[in-house]
């Protein structure tokens, strides 16, 4: 089995999500590069303090995250998650990450949906500005 290091973009993705479960803001900390940039359906390549004030809160309320998909390509990481709430609600997300010299750099998000989905197998859900089939 080979060692983990500390600058392999997939042990810094994996770590900066139990930060998150752990709700452990100092190892979150260290591991978000000082020019880190975040971006996501709701936030356009926000800074690091902004991604602190806005996205850091929504620790509070992770119970966990289940990996789907983690692949690596150089310095980016691609992860599919289901992510679990403590209120019990699961979503669906995958992010791009980058990682230079064992930090975040680069976070996109793509939101995924509510799981149980909303729509019926094989169906979808009628609502203005969706996006067409």
């Amino acid at each position: 089995m080979a060692l983990e290091r500390d600058d392999d973009p997939e042990s810094v993705a994996r770590r900066c999500y139990r930060a998150f479960v752990e709700k452990d803001r100092a190892a979150i900390e260290r591991l978000i590069a000082g020019d880190f940039h975040f971006t996501s359906p709701l936030d356009n390549r926000i800074d690091r303090r902004t991604y602190f004030e806005r996205c850091w809160p929504n620790s509070r309320w992770i119970a966990g995250y289940a990996f789907i998909a983690m692949v690596q390509e150089g310095d980016r990481v691609y992860v599919t998650y289901e992510a679990r709430s403590e209120q019990g609600r699961t979503f669906r997300n995958t992010e791009v990450l980058t990682v230079r010299k064992g930090q975040l750099v680069e976070a996109e998000v793509y939101f995924g949906w509510s799981l149980p989905h909303p729509a019926p197998t094989g169906g979808f859900l009628d609502e203005p500005g969706a996006g067409s089939g």
